[in-house]
Protein backbone atom coordinates (compact mmCIF):
# COMPACT_ATOMS: atom_id res chain seq x y z
CA UNK A 1 0.00 0.00 0.00
CA UNK A 2 1.43 3.35 -1.03
CA UNK A 3 1.52 5.97 1.80
CA UNK A 4 -0.47 9.18 1.41
CA UNK A 5 1.93 12.06 0.73
CA UNK A 6 -0.54 14.91 0.29
CA UNK A 7 -2.73 16.91 2.65
CA UNK A 8 -5.99 15.33 3.79
CA UNK A 9 -9.09 17.21 4.93
CA UNK A 10 -9.49 17.27 8.73
CA UNK A 11 -11.47 14.53 10.41
CA UNK A 12 -14.64 15.87 12.00
CA UNK A 13 -15.62 14.31 15.31
CA UNK A 14 -19.00 14.88 16.88
CA UNK A 15 -19.22 16.03 20.47
CA UNK A 16 -20.17 13.25 22.85
CA UNK A 17 -22.88 14.01 25.34
CA UNK A 18 -21.53 13.27 28.79
CA UNK A 19 -23.38 13.13 32.04
CA UNK A 20 -21.98 12.72 35.51
CA UNK A 21 -22.75 9.50 37.37
CA UNK A 22 -25.60 9.86 39.84
CA UNK A 23 -24.93 6.75 41.89
CA UNK A 24 -27.45 4.41 43.44
CA UNK A 25 -30.60 6.03 44.85
CA UNK A 26 -30.55 5.88 48.65
CA UNK A 27 -26.85 4.96 48.89
CA UNK A 28 -25.11 6.93 51.65
CA UNK A 29 -21.69 6.48 50.02
CA UNK A 30 -22.87 7.85 46.67
CA UNK A 31 -24.65 10.73 48.41
CA UNK A 32 -21.46 11.62 50.32
CA UNK A 33 -19.35 11.43 47.16
CA UNK A 34 -21.83 13.63 45.28
CA UNK A 35 -21.57 16.18 48.10
CA UNK A 36 -17.77 16.11 47.96
CA UNK A 37 -17.98 16.50 44.16
CA UNK A 38 -20.18 19.60 44.46
CA UNK A 39 -17.89 21.12 47.09
CA UNK A 40 -14.88 20.47 44.85
CA UNK A 41 -16.70 22.10 41.92
CA UNK A 42 -17.45 25.20 44.03
CA UNK A 43 -13.75 25.40 44.91
CA UNK A 44 -12.74 24.98 41.27
CA UNK A 45 -10.94 21.67 41.96
CA UNK A 46 -11.90 19.85 38.77
CA UNK A 47 -9.39 17.08 39.43
CA UNK A 48 -11.24 16.17 42.62
CA UNK A 49 -14.56 16.43 40.75
CA UNK A 50 -13.23 13.83 38.32
CA UNK A 51 -11.97 11.63 41.17
CA UNK A 52 -15.42 11.68 42.78
CA UNK A 53 -17.04 10.74 39.45
CA UNK A 54 -14.71 7.74 39.16
CA UNK A 55 -15.48 6.64 42.73
CA UNK A 56 -19.24 6.92 42.17
CA UNK A 57 -18.99 4.94 38.93
CA UNK A 58 -16.92 2.22 40.56
CA UNK A 59 -18.95 1.90 43.76
CA UNK A 60 -20.21 -1.70 43.60
CA UNK A 61 -23.76 -1.59 45.08
CA UNK A 62 -23.70 -5.33 45.53
CA UNK A 63 -22.32 -6.06 42.04
CA UNK A 64 -19.50 -8.52 41.71
CA UNK A 65 -16.11 -6.99 41.00
CA UNK A 66 -14.82 -6.91 37.44
CA UNK A 67 -11.57 -8.85 37.15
Amino acid sequence: MKPITYAQPPVELSMLEWTEPQGEHGCDVCRALAGRREEARRQGDLSRVSDCNVEIRQHPHGRTSRV
